[in-house]
């Protein structure tokens, strides 16, 4: 008899953080009710807690796996529309195809237009907990179902620097430096110094041979975006990531264009059709794909259009239970054009206690999870923070 997908059930994890992502508050950042803020470099909204979305999947054998998306800010939506509507197109599936469950539930919505944001999102939960299934139904970790991983590691970058000065930042890399890490990535809306002094003070107190690159949020004009990155450049520019906001196509062309930095972008893609629509247009160097927004499947399809293209893929790795991390290291590992890999330091420190398994990161290289599946699960301090949606 076939194993089907038997139950789905949802739920928020959420995790006190002593100080909000993005370091200390700025003037005029104050939380709402809803423990949101709006960080005034970006104009983004951000929580003063983490918070991600988890995704049980159990089966008719009892096999159980686990997904996770994004939960940062109306986790409510991305609940919804899996209880309300992909899940009842879940139940009762073979989950050892995931990537035709996928394309099957993508398609629900296509004449809505629905192709990306928290559809998306829910979707990505949903691929990454069969995919768990797939692989421990077979006894066997997701990166052999994709022919077997390349590398025992993978090279990570530390990200951000969440100090309140341009000293306190320099230390936080130095600190990392010592641990073992040659890149790290700052983030320009709270460089308040401006871009060009903070990367100055950051070569001046990693050296000469340390990687670093700027995260600029999406937040300029395709003009302010070639002036930020030419005024950046004489200091030793690694990557610049996000340049221009995200809508904005032409932009990007013209930044690619008229830098010789090679530009980063691609972590609010949702499917490779968002890939396609840059690539096509802009010489863009490195794709950047989330795991969270686009699931194993769709990563694994993006991981394919970079290496056609000839890209580097180093992915991208935000706010998490470690769940969405965990796959992405895994089929990382099974990609020849990943060259980087992000890590969180202010989100995986505190948080890892939050999965079981042996996923690591250590002297400036992660250990991706071995074992069934993900290779990882949420660990009972999580499943006590679990609150059903």
């Amino acid at each position: 008899m076939t194993d089907v997908v038997k139950t789905i059930n949802v739920f928020a994890l959420t995790q006190k953080r002593e100080t909000p992502y993005l370091g200390d508050l700025r003037e005029g950042e104050h939380p709402n009710k809803q423990g949101y803020l709006v960080r005034k470099g970006n104009r983004t909204v951000y929580p003063i807690f983490d918070r991600s979305i988890l995704v049980r999947i159990e089966t008719s054998g009892g096999v159980v796996g686990w997904g996770e998306t994004y939960g940062i800010v109306a986790p409510g939506a991305v609940a919804a529309i899996i209880n309300d509507l992909l899940a009842g197109f879940t139940i009762g599936r073979d989950p050892s195809d995931p990537s035709a469950i996928y394309d099957d539930l993508y398609d629900l919505m296509r004449v809505r237009g629905y192709t990306g944001g928290f559809y998306v999102d829910a979707l990505a939960a949903i691929d990454i907990a069969l995919w768990d299934i797939a692989g421990r139904q077979a006894d066997r970790s997701i990166a052999d179902l994709l022919g077997g991983a390349k590398s025992d590691t993978i090279k990570a970058y530390l990200s951000g620097l969440p100090g309140p000065t341009l000293k306190a930042r320099g230390e936080i890399a130095s600190f990392w430096q010592d641990k073992g890490f040659d890149s790290f990535k700052f983030a320009t809306p709270v460089a308040d110094n401006g871009p060009a002094r903070e990367l100055e003070h950051l070569r001046a107190v990693l050296g000469p041979d340390a990687r670093i690159a700027a995260d600029m949020h999406w937040n300029q004009s395709a003009q302010q975006a070639i002036d930020l990155i030419a005024a950046m450049e004489p200091h030793g520019l690694w990557f610049a990531e996000a340049p221009v906001r995200t809508e904005d196509i032409a932009g990007l062309e013209q930044v690619c264009r008229c830098i010789e930095t090679p530009i980063a972008v691609g972590e609010e893609w949702r499917t490779p059709f968002h890939m396609q629509h840059r690539i096509d247009r802009c010489q863009i160097a490195i794709a950047q794909p989330e795991m969270g927004h686009k699931g194993i499947t769709n990563f694994l399809r993006i991981g394919a259009l970079a290496a056609e293209h000839n890209l580097q893929i180093i992915p991208h790795a935000t706010i998490g239970g470690g769940i969405f991390l965990a796959a992405s290291l895994v089929v990382s590992s099974t990609l020849d054009n990943v060259s980087c890999h992000e890590f969180q330091h202010s989100i995986f420190e505190p948080n890892r206690a939050l999965i079981e398994g042996n996923m690591e990161c250590e002297n400036g290289f992660y250990t991706p999870p071995a074992g069934p599946g993900l290779g990882v699960v949420p660990s009972k301090k999580a499943l006590g923070l679990l609150q059903p949606l």
